[in-house]
């Protein structure tokens, strides 16, 4: 493909299954996230797998000087970018609202709103003066639909959808188009950072039936950026075949 991809959230989980499809097919790489350390063993992994073209940068989305200032410092082989991958998001507890931790509600917040807006905002100019990119955010089912005790990461997702709708109308005169994917149940980290690393509650999610693993997400975000210049994916909702709603299961 020979496309430069930008991937946050790249050190684990859908972001890590991205930049290994995305390396597969011979693209630069451009993965951040937090963990510095993390993202040079992926790095290497991805060199030496794929002989692949990668760039990290460490930062936190939530830091827009942060954000700004890596941005600023891709050098010129990787400014081009032609898709943004905005996978840099998390899940807080799950307790009802007038139970709710504050500091997580504000985490989730900064994490899923303002770092997608923050990290947008610093590409979307580069990819105007390019002439052509894509935008695909990483949505949830919870942006769909609420489900007990869910209430403010359901909101966050909620407005990951509505983020979205309004990039691609702002972007439509700019030859940038602006895709979803919005998925169900996937067994990654997700939910042991959810539980504070409580390893039981985090498997008893997935316990009965057959999660979407982060390689099926992966799989679809890349078919997303391989159709014709005139074909754009607005949004796709993903599920586990045993998973009918955010909270119907056929657990087994």
């Amino acid at each position: 493909m020979d496309k430069t991809i930008l991937i946050t959230g790249a050190t684990s989980g859908i972001g890590s299954s991205c930049a290994h499809r995305f390396a597969k097919e011979g693209n630069r790489l451009i993965i951040t996230g937090r963990r510095k350390e993390r993202l040079e063993s992926i790095a290497a992994e991805l060199k030496s797998k794929y002989n692949a073209s990668v760039e990290i940068l460490a930062f936190d989305v939530t830091k827009r000087s942060q954000v700004e200032k890596a941005i600023d410092s891709l050098l010129p082989e990787f400014r081009n970018i032609d898709v943004l991958i905005n996978n840099a998001g998390l899940a807080l507890g799950l307790n009802a609202i007038d139970k709710g931790d504050q500091d997580q509600w504000e985490t989730m917040i900064d994490t899923n709103i303002k770092g997608l807006l923050f990290v947008t905002r610093a590409v979307v100019p580069m990819m105007i003066a390019h002439g052509k990119g894509h935008i695909i955010n990483i949505g949830s089912i919870a942006g769909r639909e609420v489900y007990p005790n869910g209430n403010v990461y359901c909101a966050t997702k909620a407005a990951v959808d509505s983020l979205t709708k309004a990039m691609r109308i702002d972007l439509v005169t700019k030859n940038i188009k602006v895709s979803q994917v919005a998925p169900g149940a996937v067994e990654t980290e997700f939910s042991l950072v959810r539980f504070s690393g409580d390893k039981n509650a985090a498997d008893a999610v997935y316990k009965g039936f057959n999660p979407l693993t982060p390689d099926d997400v992966a799989e679809v975000v890349h078919y997303i950026t391989t159709l014709p210049p005139h074909v754009n994916i607005n949004d796709l909702l993903l599920m586990p075949a045993q998973q009918a709603s955010a909270t119907v299961f056929n657990k087994i």
